[in-house]
């Protein structure tokens, strides 16, 4: 009889491409950091990067994971739809509209930045379960 087990426990998965896509995701995000004045982490244009990063964060994680990435899809025109708000943020800041049109365009961009990232958190804790 050998020593050695019957079920070799597998071998552990490279996560090498996830912690360099961490890294350059918190490299965006530094940079943000670094050449935003502190005035600016007020406006909602600065949330709206900040929730863009992570919303980018989430789904770059969920194409680097090969056992789920098949199954779980961010819903596209959500995301779509903040892009739009998104734009419309930012062309509302630079011609200087109201200032409601820019905060309504920023909060709707981030709304839909984050039921996107809630949606597909929720799915891949349902395919977990």
């Amino acid at each position: 009889m050998t020593d050695a087990p019957s079920n070799p426990a597998p071998a552990p998965k490279s996560r090498r491409s996830s912690i360099v896509a961490a890294g350059l995701l918190l490299l965006a995000l530094a940079l943000v950091v670094i050449y935003t004045n502190r005035s600016a982490f007020s406006s909602p244009l600065a949330l709206v990067v900040v929730a863009a990063i992570g919303l980018a964060a989430l789904l770059l994680q969920l194409r680097l994971r090969k056992d789920t990435s098949a199954e779980v899809h961010a819903p596209l025109w959500l995301n779509v739809l903040g892009l739009i708000f998104a734009v419309t943020a930012v062309i509302a800041d630079v011609l200087h509209f109201s200032a409601n049109v820019m905060l309504v365009a920023a909060l709707g961009s981030i709304l839909c930045f984050g039921i996107s990232g809630t949606a597909v958190l929720h799915a891949l804790r349902k395919k977990r379960d």
